[in-house]
C-alpha cells in the first residue's frame, strides 16, 4: 500500500515556517510522505498569513493553485488568516479544512477523518486562559540552522495590526522544554539555534522568575551549539539585563531585528507604538555603543492613514540616521476590524505606492553601504551549503549572507565556522565574498 503524500506552502513570518516545519513532522509520523508543493499530493496545506490584504491574496491563490494540482486531494487552510477570516474561506469552493493558529496536534486525524461533502472548520477562539501549543521538533539531519518557536501570542495592540486576535494571548514555553528542544537540534546536526516568537522580547512575562537573558544564559551552556540568534524584538522590550548578555556572549549574534513602523512621531503615536522617534534613534545609538558591530534591521510601514508627505519624509530621514543592514518595507494594507482601518484620511494607493518605492531604495542604500563598511573585516561564517571547488555559502554573525572561495578545499566545511577575510561584494545578489583563513 502506497503511502499517501501531503505538500506544504508556507507564507509570512519565520515563526509560520517555523510552525509548517512542525507540522510535516507531525504527517510523516501519521504515515504520509511529504512532497514538493509543485508536485500531485493527496494533502495540501496552506500555511497562510493575514498581516496585509496582499497576504490574504496570496493565501486564496495558493489554495486555488493546490486545488488545480489535484482535484481530488484534501485542501487545509492554517495559520493566521485561517483564525482571523474562517468565513471567508468557507465561502471557496476549493478548501475541505479550516483550522486555525491552535488545535493542530491533530491535523492528519482530522483530514483522515475528513467528509469532504462541504467545508468543515475546526477554529478555536483563543481565550485568556489558552496555554502554549507544543507541536512535536522539527529533527531533521543536515541542518546548519534551526528555528525553535519559544513564543506565542501578543498584547501590543497597534493599531494597524490583527496579529492579537489570531495568534492569542502572551504565552511562554518553559525553559526546561526550550532546553530539551534545543539539544534535539543540536543532536541532528544544528549549530545555529534562531529563537522565535510572535512578542518574543516579553518571553518568560506569563512565567514566574523567567526572562529572555536567563533562557539565554542557560542556552549558552548547551554543548555543540555554535550560536544563538534572536528573530526580533521590540524596542521596549530590550533591557539592561538582555543587553548585557548579549554583549558579554561569544555565541549569540550581534544582530537585531528591531521594526521602526514609522519614524514621524505623530504617526508612531496613531499607530499605538509606545515609543517616539528619538527614543528609538536613542536606543539604537545606544545598542551601537554596547555591542561592538551590531547590524540593526527594522520593519517600517508606509502610507498609514494620515501620513502626509512630511511625516513620510521625517520617516526617511530616521531612516537615514540609523543606517539599517536591512529594511522591510510594508504598505500599509487595512486589517478588517483594527482601528485603522476605520481612520477617515487612508492615503491613496498610488501616494503608497511612490513612498514604498523611496524607502525600499533608501533601504537598499543602507544596507550596501553597511556591507561595504564590511570589506577588510575578518569574520567568521557558518557554512550551510557547499559547492564543491567553488564556494561554501553561509552568514556572517551580522546576518551578511557570505560566500568563502574553496581554491580546491572545504568540501566538508558544512556546519563548520570558517573565519574568512571579506574581500567583495556581489550587489546583484546581496552577498559578500571572502577568503579563507581558518576554521572552528
Amino acid at each position: 500500500m502506497r503511502k499517501k503524500k501531503v505538500a506544504f506552502f508556507t507564507l509570512g513570518c519565520k515563526v509560520n515556517f517555523c510552525e509548517t516545519e512542525s507540522l510535516q513532522a507531525l504527517f510523516e509520523k501519521s504515515g504520509y510522505t511529504v512532497t514538493d508543493f509543485d508536485n500531485k499530493a493527496d494533502v495540501y496545506v496552506i500555511n497562510t498569513c493575514t498581516v496585509t490584504g496582499l497576504s490574504d491574496h496570496k493565501s486564496r491563490k495558493m489554495i486555488r493553485r493546490a486545488r488545480r494540482r489535484n482535484p481530488n486531494a484534501i485542501i487545509v487552510a492554517t495559520g493566521c488568516y485561517a483564525q482571523g477570516f474562517p468565513e471567508e474561506l468557507k465561502q471557496m469552493e476549493q478548501v475541505d479544512l479550516i483550522v486555525g493558529t491552535s488545535g493542530r496536534s491533530r491535523l492528519p486525524q482530522a483530514v483522515n477523518e475528513l467528509q469532504q461533502d462541504c467545508p468543515v472548520s475546526l477554529v478555536q477562539p483563543y481565550t485568556e486562559n489558552s496555554t502554549f501549543e507544543i507541536l512535536p521538533p522539527v529533527l531533521r539531519r543536515g541542518r546548519t540552522r534551526g528555528f525553535l518557536n519559544i513564543q506565542q501570542g501578543c498584547n501590543q495592540h497597534c493599531t494597524y495590526c490583527i496579529v492579537p486576535r489570531v495568534r492569542g494571548p502572551l504565552r511562554s514555553l518553559k525553559p526546561q522544554d526550550v532546553l530539551d528542544r534545543a539539544r534535539a537540534l543540536i543532536r541532528v546536526g544544528c549549530r545555529e539555534i534562531v529563537l522565535t516568537g510572535i512578542h518574543l522580547g516579553l518571553y518568560g512575562v506569563d512565567l514566574e522568575s523567567v526572562t529572555l537573558a536567563g533562557l539565554l544564559r542557560e542556552m549558552e551552556q548547551l554543548p555543540g551549539l555554535l550560536r544563538l540568534r534572536l528573530s526580533s524584538l521590540e524596542p521596549g522590550d530590550i533591557t539592561g539585563e538582555l543587553v548585557e548578555q548579549i554583549a558579554a556572549s561569544e555565541k549569540i549574534c550581534p544582530h537585531l531585528h528591531i521594526p521602526l513602523q514609522s519614524g514621524d512621531g505623530e504617526i508612531l503615536k496613531r499607530m499605538n507604538r509606545p515609543y517616539t522617534p528619538e527614543e528609538y534613534l536613542y536606543l539604537v545609538k545606544w545598542l551601537q555603543q554596547k555591542i561592538p558591530g551590531l547590524a540593526i534591521s527594522a520593519d517600517v510601514i508606509v502610507g498609514f492613514p494620515g501620513e502626509s508627505e512630511a511625516h513620510h519624509r521625517r520617516s526617511m530621514s530616521l531612516v537615514q540616521k540609523v543606517g539599517f543592514s536591512r529594511l522591510h518595507v510594508f504598505k500599509y494594507s487595512p486589517r478588517p476590524g483594527t482601528p485603522a482601518a476605520d481612520y477617515p484620511d487612508q492615503v491613496p494607493r498610488a501616494e503608497k505606492e511612490k513612498r514604498s518605492r523611496e524607502m525600499i531604495a533608501l533601504g537598499k542604500e543602507a544596507a550596501a553601504a553597511f556591507m561595504r563598511r564590511h570589506l577588510g573585516a575578518e569574520q567568521y561564517v557558518l557554512v550551510e551549503k557547499v559547492l564543491p571547488y567553488n564556494y561554501g555559502e553561509g552568514f556572517t554573525p551580522q546576518y551578511l549572507r557570505a560566500r568563502v572561495e574553496l581554491k580546491g578545499k572545504g568540501r566538508h566545511w558544512r556546519g563548520k565556522l570558517i573565519k574568512a577575510k571579506l574581500t567583495r561584494i556581489d550587489e546583484s545578489e546581496q552577498i559578500i565574498w571572502g577568503t579563507p583563513l581558518r576554521q572552528t
